[in-house]
Parts: C-alpha cells; structure tokens; sequence
C-alpha cells in the first residue's frame, strides 16, 4: 500500500514538474516572440507604382511609432498609418520571415482640382472621391472642377462628356462649373467660355462645334464667351482690346 502512494505522488509530482516547465516555457516563448528586440523586424520593403509618395515617405511615417516585432506586430494598425497618408488610396501590409515588413500601396490618382477657390489643396481622383493633398508635387496640369458638395459625380460626368466632345474637335476643357441649379460653364484651353445651361449639354457643345469656324472666320477681337443656352443660335461676347466693353452679338 506505501509503494503504491509512494508512486502516485511521484507520478503525480512529475506530472506537476512537467506542467510547471511547459507553462514556463510557453511563457517565455510568448515574451520572447512580443519582444521587438528578440525578433525585430530589420527590413522595410514598399512596393507600387508610385508617382506621389516616396519610400521614404512611407518609412518615416511608420518610424513615427514603435511597430514591435515580427510576431507582435499588428498589420492592420500598420496599414491604417500608411493610408492616412494625403496621397495614398490604400494600403496593403503583410509580414515575411524572419524580419521583413512589405508595404504595397496603391496612389491616388487625381482627375482635377475641386472647388479650388473654396479649398485650395483638394482633390477629386477618378472614381469621384475628394482628397486632399499637396499639388506641388503634380506631375500634370488637372482641370478644375466645381460644383456643389453633394453633386460631385453629376460635375465628373458632365466634364467627361464635354471633354471627349471637344477633344474630337481640337478643343479641350481646362475648367468646369456646376452651379447649383445644375446649370453648365465650361472655360475652354483659349479662355473661351461656354455658357451651357441645364439641358442638352452634348448638343449645345456639338452646335458650338459647328459653328466655331464661322465664328472664328469674323473674329476682330478675342471672344470673351459663347452663350449657348438658346435654342437656336449663340450669343458671342467679344473681349475688347482695351477691356472697357464687351460687345454681344446674336448668330
């Protein structure tokens, strides 16, 4: 009967000892892989086509803030950092081992400025989203766009329509305003404006089209602006030379 207790509590404290030493070394695994200086990460690798941001950029934004080791580093606070960034649309973040952090990201990539006389550092990228963001860094001359705040892909859209328009035609739009009845201005690459209104906006541009040469032919004086929101004709309004008076005449 003594040898029997005698091996269970032998077993038993084997057992104690084998439980105590796995708890330990577990624990000493876990502080170790959280420990930044045990396994740090030593590499940072940032990968896109970028045109606005620089690697640097990107790497003294995440040297702002302790990132931690490979194993306790936490990649969507990491991406977050990297897409508060003014110039960066998204950001994917993934770890390599033994010490890499990889950082993939993706540009905003602008269409025009927008409502540039009431912000002067915002943006409208291509699928219709404000941004804001330093322009010195533009490599492109954009167009300006204004219009309300809740009517920003009816402003998109009415520019791309006029634009494909007029760039078959050996014009271009520089600027576009869409007023809050919806009404359309557009300022051509030759200071022209063009008064468009709220209806038919592609066959108003087509009858400016059509009649610019005509125009153009009688010219004496640089045009000022085309009314076009009649339903037959223009209204030309021609710049004077001394730019005292404008003259307006019916075609």
């Amino acid at each position: 009967m003594a040898a029997v207790r005698w091996q269970f509590w032998l077993g038993f404290t084997f057992f104690v000892c084998v439980l105590a030493g796995a708890i330990g070394g577990g624990m000493w695994l876990y502080d170790t892989a959280m420990d930044a200086n045990e396994v740090p990460l030593k590499r940072l690798v940032v990968q896109g086509e970028l045109t606005y941001v620089t690697p640097a950029e990107v790497r003294t934004e995440l040297q702002g803030a302790e990132l931690g080791s490979f194993f306790s580093a936490d990649v969507d606070e990491i991406r977050q950092r990297v897409e508060a960034m003014a110039w960066v649309r998204r950001a994917s973040v993934r770890k390599e081992w033994p010490d890499i952090l990889q950082v993939y990201v993706v540009e905003q990539r602008p269409l025009a400025h927008w409502n540039a006389g009431q912000r002067s550092d915002a943006l409208v990228n291509e699928d219709g989203e404000i941004f804001r963001a330093d322009k010195s860094v533009l490599t492109t001359e954009l167009p300006y766009l204004a219009g309300p705040e809740h009517a920003v892909d009816e402003t998109i859209e009415a520019y791309r329509q006029a634009q494909e328009l007029l760039q078959l035609n050996g014009h271009s739009a520089v600027s576009l305003q869409l007023s809050e009845r919806f009404a359309v201005t557009v300022v051509l690459g030759s200071d022209i404006e063009l008064r468009l209104g709220r209806e038919g906006l592609l066959e108003r541009m087509q009858r400016f089209i059509d009649l610019y040469p005509r125009i153009a032919e009688h010219k004496q004086q640089p045009i000022e602006s085309i009314d076009l929101r009649y339903d037959t004709g223009v209204a030309v309004r021609w710049l004077n030379s001394d730019n005292d008076n404008n003259q307006t005449n019916k075609k």
